[in-house]
């Protein structure tokens, strides 16, 4: 369907039209119609890339255009300072040519800014839990006149330990009968639904199966690779695909500098983000990819929550993530909107058990193809240079020398005595009656052949078991082996 067929105000239109929007996305379809036409909350669950942000902004900016004369507020919470940033400026874009007041609140920047706009009064407040609960409670904003509340990324916000925080705020706003409220999550989980229960009025439930949103526009490519090969591999598939940008993703801190100053060691525009660095720093990085003035975005999945990218080109996926949901919303940074992209994952040794729980997921084989000598046949301009990783955000990742931040704890910390260690129990118990992230359960780890017979007779006889991150080394191998018939040798 059009936007055009939507029945939408002019001036609505008008900022559709200057956003380049056309058609609507099957999630838009069912917001617009249960939430501005039926006037009905409605709880729904649909991935990164499906356009639920212009969804419920469409449906704000709308309903404020056709009730003028109902004095309407809407609040947008959201689980990141980023993802707050970027709803602000598509509800500026998207509202151009009506009336309407934007402020965004969030943290790690100071409140004076904050303040002046919400002086101004504001009809649309998009914000981060901690800071709007801060102004809330020093009476600089009023939640109780709010009438359209939007929740985004809900399941996200749980993860991030912001239900208490959620549950204060909807609180303090109006009660559910006299607001109309939009709940946007992942996955409708049980703790999504007990607060839909709780807090919203009758809400209606829209699902939207993920893998008709993010993999059916995607060209998915997996390579196999050792570990030791991986950057010249991907200096090859830059320089024969060049992307005009690409966002590059690594399972930890330390990779995603290596990878970034490595690019950079050899002529890529590439730069890392992560969650250390400062606020405006990560706030100039995603501004510069977006205008074009970087070309690379090196990040871990943390650091990428709430990071949208319009016309992102290609996706790689430098380490395989170690939980398949993770991969979907990594490649779902492409393709946004009914547009195509590409996605490319590295698989190698190291990373090996997550690659079949993906293909579980997706219902299907990513296509395999064997990277061919002149990909592999790459100048890398960085192999001399060692790698220092550092406690802090590094400025000299790579180079012949440590640098003066890098120095490591045993150059200064004086030697103590050895003594022997205590044997831990066998069944030591680490739950402790947690719950969450902080939950830890003792395994047993998984029991691969031992070293030096990976090739033995008997080895080969017994179809090796799918490792997990727990899985030594030699196991990941004979699996990979087995399952792929690749032989790669353990880098050292």
């Amino acid at each position: 369907m059009k936007f055009t067929e939507c029945s939408f105000s002019q001036k609505v239109l008008s900022g559709i039209e200057e956003a380049g929007f056309t058609e609507c996305t099957p999630v838009q379809e069912r917001v617009f119609d249960t939430a501005i036409r039926q006037k009905q909350d409605v709880m729904v669950q649909s991935e990164t890339g499906s356009g639920k942000t212009a969804a419920f902004l469409l449906t704000i900016i709308e309903l404020f255009e056709r009730e003028k004369e109902s004095r309407h507020k809407a609040l947008i919470l959201a689980p990141t300072r980023e993802l707050a940033v970027q709803i602000e400026q598509e509800a500026i874009l998207l509202g151009s040519h009506i009336n309407n007041r934007v402020v965004c609140l969030f943290g790690g920047t100071g409140y004076k800014e904050q303040e002046k706009k919400l002086a101004e009064d504001p009809n649309i407040i998009i914000g981060t839990p901690g800071r709007l609960l801060d102004f809330a409670s020093s009476g600089k904003v009023t939640l109780k006149d709010v009438d359209l509340l939007v929740i985004d990324e809900a399941d996200r916000m749980f993860d991030m330990g912001f239900l208490p925080d959620l549950k204060k705020i909807l609180r303090k706003t109006s009660t559910s009968t006299e607001r109309q409220t939009m709940l946007f999550s992942a996955t409708l989980t049980t703790r999504v639904t007990q607060l839909a229960w709780e807090f919203m009025n009758e809400a209606e439930e829209i699902v939207i199966n993920s893998d008709s949103l993010t993999v059916k526009e995607i060209n998915q490519v997996l390579y196999h690779v050792p570990s030791e090969d991986k950057i010249k591999l991907l200096l090859g598939i830059l320089r024969r695909e060049t992307p005009r940008s690409v966002l590059i993703f690594t399972n930890t801190k330390d990779m995603a500098v290596r990878v970034a100053t490595r690019l950079s060691a050899n002529d890529f525009h590439a730069e890392y983000i992560m969650g250390d660095l400062p606020q405006r720093k990560r706030l100039q990085l995603i501004q510069k990819i977006k205008a074009g003035r970087i070309d690379i975005l090196v990040a871990t999945d943390v650091a990428a929550r709430g990071l949208h990218i319009d016309d992102l080109e290609m996706v790689i996926n430098y380490d395989i993530p170690e939980d398949p949901e993770n991969y979907v919303h990594r490649i779902g940074r492409t393709a946004r909107a009914g547009k195509s992209g590409k996605a490319v994952t590295l698989a190698c040794e190291r990373f090996v058990y997550g690659l079949e729980p993906i293909e579980e997921l997706l219902e299907i084989k990513i296509p395999f193809v064997h990277p061919d000598e002149e990909l592999l046949a790459q100048e890398d301009k960085s192999a001399h240079m060692k790698y220092t990783p550092s406690r802090r955000t590094p400025k000299n990742a790579l180079s012949g020398r440590r640098g003066p931040n890098t120095r490591r704890k045993a150059d200064t910390a004086p030697k103590r005595s050895a003594k022997p260690r205590r044997p831990a129990a066998k069944s030591s118990q680490l739950d402790m009656n947690t719950s969450g992230p902080d939950r830890i359960k003792s395994r047993p780890a998984l029991k691969g052949p031992k070293p030096g017979k990976i090739n033995s007779p008997s080895a080969k006889a017994k179809p090796a078991q799918r490792p997990t991150r727990e899985t030594n080394i030699e196991s990941r191998l004979e699996y990979y082996r087995q399952k792929y018939g690749e032989d790669f040798k353990i880098s050292t």
